[in-house]
């Protein structure tokens, strides 16, 4: 029988501690890992989270997978939805940062930034507003330091209580929980890292000792090498731990995998100028398009009947979606936007939603938005959307703008095209390839440019109506059971 791959989610539940909704990386995760776990290889796939003292791993059900998924993308009621606390980011993630339960008349979300302390905290100077986010950060560290210890004990006597049994696994089933990892594991197996594991300052270490005690192959999915070749649109600290990861775990990788060709040739690229020396080169995987249920009986049942009363009306705005980081360029829009206005004034021109949180980096477009009340109501910026709320968004847009500087894939804009909604991208890395003919490009530098394509669309609505026609009629959705088994197809076949 085929070997086993074991998947290491612990950055899926670590992201989640701090996080309402998925960014593209943890959206990607989730759908592989569903898809993994119900395809025709499911009887091969474990789930491991890592071990209390984090030198090693523990077998998870994949209930608990699925439930984390569907916390993440299913909402509460927005008016009751509580804000994010700062927790660990990623390459491409969504990082927390004030986030809403409602949207205000102004433009922007109301209760922003959010929670009583944190605007208090705010108006401290900095000298003091940095040690009290400090004493916070060290208090939540040691109720988790506390909670792992309880774990840790729990683990061990459940351990005690199945070890005679549990812990011989037949090769023909699907791997048991709930028992060490090293009792399931077999040479040959895989150790897949699908998602952010650089979150684990020493994740060479745990890579390295399963490679030695149990000899498993690693393989590691790359989402985009941002960190490693633009790093003036990242987070220091995450510049800094990407970078040590892919020095020391990626030339530990027998397989390594990118969710598009442009990723690939980006890795290739910076580990032939840094002389790092990779294992095998990068292989890129087809990237899945839509949401979870979409294509099966759950996907009705997803969008609720009636439009949730934080959206604005359909027909009325043009969407994006994306966290604002300076990376995204949103600040692009904002100056098209307060263009359009100047050119036209507010009652010929459509609202701008904003669809994501607040990053890094774009402070001083947050501070142009709120002084200007949204340009006048025409920016609205909406967080925390569910999946639902997503494709309420998608369905009732007159069309897309994604001008991100760059990019690993491109998700939103494979979204829009999969909603049958037209798309004005970036044309720049790995965005072509997610939006292919059925979307239009501008140079992401080019704010003429980027405010031609868009005044074309807004100008001709019957062009743009054919245009959403072409798609509906030629676009060819990717089903994430198609990226799962081209990912297992990779993995065996450099095992052979």
């Amino acid at each position: 029988m085929a070997n086993r791959i074991w998947i290491d989610v612990e950055d899926l539940f670590q992201y989640a501690r701090f996080n309402h909704r998925p960014s593209g990386i943890q959206r990607i995760e989730l759908e592989l890992c569903r898809a993994l776990a119900t395809g025709p290889a499911a009887e091969r796939i474990g789930f491991l989270r890592h071990a209390s003292g984090r030198d090693g791993f523990r077998l998870i059900p994949f209930a608990e997978v699925d439930a984390l998924h569907r916390r993440l993308t299913t909402a509460p009621d927005p008016v009751a939805s509580p804000t994010s606390t700062p927790g660990p980011g990623g390459s491409g993630s969504r990082t927390p940062a004030a986030t809403a339960s409602a949207t205000t008349g102004n433009g922007m979300e109301a209760g922003a930034p959010g929670g009583f302390g944190r605007r208090i905290a705010y108006r401290l100077p900095g000298e003091l507003r940095q040690p009290l986010v400090s004493g916070f950060k060290a208090q939540r560290e040691a109720v988790r330091a506390a909670a792992e210890a309880g774990r840790a004990v729990f683990d061990l006597a459940r351990h005690a209580a199945r070890r005679s049994g549990e812990a011989a696994g037949a090769r023909g089933r699907a791997p048991a929980t709930g028992v060490p990892f090293g009792t399931q594991a077999t040479a040959g197996d895989v150790l897949l890292a699908p998602g952010s594991p650089w979150f684990h300052p020493f994740y060479h270490r745990l890579a390295a000792r399963a490679r030695q005690e149990q000899r498993l192959r690693l393989a590691v999915l790359v989402y985009d090498a941002i960190p490693l070749i633009r790093p003036e649109w990242c987070e220091e600290n995450l510049v800094r731990r990407f970078t040590g990861w892919a020095r020391t775990t990626l030339p530990l990788a027998d397989t390594i995998l990118t969710i598009s060709r442009a990723s690939g040739n980006d890795l290739r690229a910076w580990a032939a100028r840094e002389g790092v020396a990779l294992r095998a080169p990068p292989e890129a995987i087809p990237v899945g398009t839509g949401f979870t249920g979409d294509g099966d009986e759950g996907a009705a049942a997803a969008v609720p009947r009636k439009r949730s009363p934080r959206l604005p009306a359909p027909g009325s705005y043009v969407l994006s979606v994306s966290t604002l980081e300076a990376r995204k360029n949103h600040a692009l829009l904002f100056r098209v936007w307060r263009h359009l206005l100047d050119e036209r004034g507010p009652d010929r021109v459509p609202v701008l939603v904003l669809a994501g949180r607040i990053g890094w980096m774009v402070a001083d477009l947050v501070q142009q938005i709120r002084q200007t009340n949204g340009l006048g109501g025409r920016i609205l910026l909406i967080a925390d959307a569910s999946d639902a709320e997503l494709r309420q968004l998608y369905e009732g847009c007159r069309f897309t703008v994604f001008p991100s500087f760059y990019e690993g894939w491109g998700l939103p804009v494979t979204e829009s095209l999969g909603q049958g909604r037209p798309c004005i991208a970036s044309g720049s890395s790995a965005v072509p390839e997610a939006g292919g003919a059925l979307a239009r490009y501008f140079d992401p530098e080019n704010g003429t440019e980027a405010l031609a394509a868009i005044r074309s669309a807004l100008d001709d609505p019957a062009g743009t109506d054919a245009w959403a026609e072409r798609i509906r009629r030629e676009f060819r959705p990717v089903p994430w059971a198609d990226s799962a088994r081209r990912l297992v197809a990779l993995l065996d076949h450099a095992q052979a």
